[in-house]
């Protein structure tokens, strides 16, 4: 089964289309990556499939077709640009990561030990133990992009949405967010990521959505990720080196 297909998706703004008819589908236990220029519409796609933008067209998220709220909360998480987030509101590091179990909690349910202990495992996996006391507006931009995936991981969802996860960190914290997507992969999660630097491609995905506002191309990295298609997405702008690696010009 594929953990998501996407059929004959569009979204405009005042007329001016952004994304035109775009159909794919995305393999379970898979990490795809969402490419293409700068304003080619990868986050507006992202948000149209989950709903958070009105589009025509359709997403199918595990052989089912406009999923009820529930069944979006049990196997759908979501980990948006850090720029969507209000990073004064008045929350610490495990008040956010305690958001990722709202399915069984809702909003007035005590935690039960099984929360409490998806909340700390979700917190150790993206070491920000300690800084669990910490307003999340005093982090650096890679502990705020921690805390985000770790309220995504102890939602336990099947499939994870991130959004340019990788904007603006360390090092560090790059590795430590590969490292978890990795491990979601091993255990039969699929992600799916908007994603900028064509030298990691290879690394860290196995599939990509070549966009430029319409479909040019998507499937697994050997059959995608060629010169070819990289022209044809980023319109003459890309110099490939000798020694085989990309460049945006």
């Amino acid at each position: 089964m594929n953990a998501l297909k996407v059929r004959n998706m569009s979204v405009a703004y005042d007329q001016n289309v952004v994304v035109d008819n775009v159909s794919f589908d995305v393999s379970e236990g898979a990490l795809t990556a969402i490419v293409g220029p700068n304003g080619a519409g990868k986050t507006t796609l992202l948000k149209a499939i989950l709903g958070l933008l009105p589009c025509t067209g359709e997403a199918i998220f595990f052989g089912v077709q406009a999923p009820s709220k529930k069944t979006r909360l049990e196997r759908i998480a979501y980990v948006p640009q850090r720029a969507d987030i209000d990073w004064d509101f008045p929350l610490n590091v495990r008040d956010v990561v305690k958001q990722g179990r709202y399915r069984s909690l809702g909003l007035f349910k005590r935690a039960k030990k099984e929360d409490r202990d998806a909340v700390e495992k979700a917190i150790r996996s993206v070491a920000m133990e300690p800084f669990v006391d910490r307003q999340i507006g005093e982090l650096s931009g890679g502990q705020q992009q921690r805390v985000f995936l770790a309220r995504a991981l102890a939602q336990d969802a099947d499939l994870l949405f991130m959004d340019e996860p990788f904007q603006g960190v360390d090092a560090a914290t790059e590795d430590a967010i590969v490292k978890v997507l990795f491990d979601l992969r091993d255990s039969g999660k699929s992600v799916i990521a908007v994603h900028h630097d064509l030298s990691t491609l290879s690394t860290y995905f196995d599939e990509i959505i070549l966009l430029n506002k319409t479909l040019i191309a998507a499937g697994p990295i050997s059959e995608v990720f060629t010169t070819k298609n990289l022209q044809a997405a980023y319109e003459g702008r890309l110099t490939t080196l000798e020694d085989g690696a990309s460049l945006i010009i």
